[in-house]
């Protein structure tokens, strides 16, 4: 079994009760399946969870390289330069990132609002920047943006492989065939 989960921020990537927190048992009700890789307390977007720890594996572990997609909300307007170093890959003290696709986007139309949202300050701008990333090491997104001087403020899980955020609502859940393409 293979299911796709849209995240919300707040909501804690394990099963067993956390106080004043929810978890994936609020919203997910079989019991058989782990998360695939996790996403931080305030991270949102795609989760993948699976009854199959071969498959869980394989969807996890950064030796299979399968790209995810994020949407990074950064403070501040980044520039070419910024840009070229997230694809070059950046040096963050315990190891250096692989290069990553990045690029500019518009705020995804698709986007429900964040409960709290996130702070706003009239005399600094925001971007949306789309990173694809094969690692996906702790909160490596965010360290990748905040070392090109760009600190992210909010962070979507768009994509794994091939199967995206589209059509599920926040906080809902589909089981993926046995077929699906998932990877990718």
């Amino acid at each position: 079994m293979l299911i796709a989960f849209n995240k919300p921020f707040g909501v804690a990537c394990k099963f067993s009760p956390e106080p004043g927190r929810k978890t994936l048992a609020d919203y997910i009700d079989v019991r058989s399946v782990y998360p695939a890789g996790r996403l931080d307390i305030d991270s949102e977007g795609l989760m993948l969870l699976t009854d199959d720890g071969v498959l869980q594996a394989r969807i996890a572990e950064p030796k299979h390289k399968i790209a995810k997609v994020y949407w990074a909300q950064v403070e501040g307007s980044p520039s070419q330069t910024a840009l070229d170093q997230l694809r070059k890959g950046v040096r963050l003290g315990d190891f250096t990132t692989q290069p990553a696709n990045a690029n500019l986007i518009e705020k995804p139309q698709e986007l429900w609002p964040r409960d709290p949202p996130i702070r706003y300050r009239a005399k600094i701008p925001t971007a949306w920047i789309e990173l694809t990333i094969r690692e996906g090491k702790n909160r490596q997104v965010r360290r990748m943006t905040a070392k090109v001087g760009f600190p992210t403020l909010r962070l979507i899980r768009a994509a794994i492989g091939k199967v995206s955020l589209e059509g599920l609502a926040l906080g809902t859940w589909r089981e993926i065939g046995p077929n699906a393409p998932w990877s990718g």
